[in-house]
């Protein structure tokens, strides 16, 4: 039995995922993980989407080690060193040259909720309007400016002060499959006596994670950025959980071919689990006046060095990008034939690469006792939505097929037995009303 005693006695309450998986891990490298007895499970959580290369990955770690090695800049604030340099020259000629895309980079706090509290503050000071529309099941981060635009009750409600300057907008697909939702946000933008106050920016997820992994069709994407043009607001693409090549390509956004004023990067971008944040946006954006928005920490140079190589190592040709599309087709294909094998319990999947959701019927707690069941079985999977309702999947891009099919082979053990168990459970309430 794990001894937790000292996380129970000195920890914060606050505390979430060890609850979860109440072990005490120990070691970590690709798509395992090892607690303190040796005991090792496969990981489809991928620290929230902040590993998608693995644990421990070694064309990252051998880099680290190795600037280590030279003495090289760890701390330096928003100084040039040559850790920053070579990250800079890596986005160019990796990301922005073959794109034909021009942003500047701007780097803020270490984590994402900096990164668009530094985006949201931007986009209002050049338009110089205070609110900005985000959508239902939205999470762009809880520090106090994102968490005004973060629907979830759960975490609005811990601010302990009123969030505003925000107006929520149904997502894609929110009021049923034959509602079209940009429809409703046009009518309001174009109705003076609408109520909505004329927004700087609209943020938004190409596919809410947090929420229960909803997913935007590339034609309600490419409304919202006309919507955006023609009524004078930026148009913020939170990249955050499903950027750096969660969904195929290396930005969420690409296959439905728009251009954001402003992206916001963070979790996978350092690609070692290193804290780093970054904004990306178009130039004539950048009214920022020096040291205008800043901070202690936001010069990692050891995550500029595992950004960098992880850059040049899997996204500078298509080849990773391919390989990530076809471990897609490979859950998307079990997940749905295991929804076909139980038509009855209320099944479905959704998602997009390497992020996706096995749909539970809300209220049920169904998801939460399958996450349950699959770690005694050994793997490492966390639920989303507004009622916990989804098993979310996120396994690292770089999981080998053999790997991905043992985990999906506990899910697939654990739905049965979860629902054999609901199954049996109904029995005994029927019989005991029958007497």
């Amino acid at each position: 039995m794990t001894d937790l005693k000292i996380f129970d006695r000195m920890e914060s309450e606050v505390r979430g995922y060890v609850r979860s998986f109440p072990v005490v891990f120990n070691k970590a490298r690709g798509s395992v993980l090892e607690d303190e007895s040796g005991r090792q499970y496969i990981d489809f959580f991928s620290g929230a989407g902040t590993l998608n290369y693995g644990h421990n990955n070694p064309h990252l770690k051998d880099k680290l080690i190795e600037y280590l090695h030279t003495d090289g800049v760890v701390h330096g604030l928003d100084m040039a060193t040559s850790a920053k340099k070579y990250f800079l020259e890596s986005v160019d000629r990796v990301l922005l040259k073959p794109r034909g895309w021009n942003y500047r980079l701007q780097f803020t706090g270490p984590t994402g909720t900096n990164a668009v509290e530094a985006a949201l503050k931007l986009a209002r000071q050049i338009k110089g309007r205070q609110n900005i529309v985000s959508f239902t099941h939205g999470f762009h981060g809880v520090s106090m400016g994102s968490l005004a635009a973060t629907a979830n009750a759960k975490f609005r409600g811990a601010a302990g002060v009123a969030l505003g300057n925000t107006t929520f907008m149904p997502y894609d697909g929110y009021l049923g499959p034959d509602v079209n939702t940009m429809a409703y946000f046009e009518r309001l933008l174009e109705d003076p006596s609408s109520g909505l106050d004329h927004p700087a920016a609209v943020i938004v997820e190409t596919v809410q994670g947090e929420g229960g992994v909803n997913v935007a069709t590339q034609r309600w994407l490419r409304e919202l950025q006309r919507l955006c043009r023609e009524h004078d607001m930026l148009l913020i693409v939170d990249d955050i959980q499903v950027g750096c090549g969660r969904t195929g390509r290396f930005f969420s956004f690409e296959q439905a071919g728009i251009s954001p004023d402003i992206i916001t990067l963070s979790k996978s971008l350092s690609g070692f689990g290193l804290p780093m944040s970054l904004v990306l946006l178009r130039p004539e954006l950048d009214i920022w006046k020096p040291g205008a928005h800043n901070g202690t920490f936001r010069g990692n140079n050891l995550a500029f060095v595992t950004a960098a190589q992880a850059l040049e190592t899997y996204w500078a040709d298509d080849a990773f990008e391919q390989q990530v599309q076809a471990k897609e087709r490979q859950v998307r294909d079990w997940l749905e034939n295991l929804v076909h094998s139980y038509p009855d319990a209320g099944l479905s999947v959704r998602g997009r690469g390497l992020i996706q959701g096995l749909v539970t019927v809300p209220g049920e707690g169904l998801a939460n006792r399958i996450a349950a069941q699959a770690f005694e079985q050994g793997l490492v999977i966390e639920t989303s939505g507004a009622h916990d309702e989804v098993l979310k999947l996120l396994p690292a891009l770089t999981i080998d097929s053999e790997q991905l099919a043992q985990g999906l082979n506990i899910i697939e053990r654990s739905v049965a037995q979860c629902l054999s168990q609901r199954t049996t459970k109904a029995r005994v309430l029927k019989l005991g009303g029958a007497r």
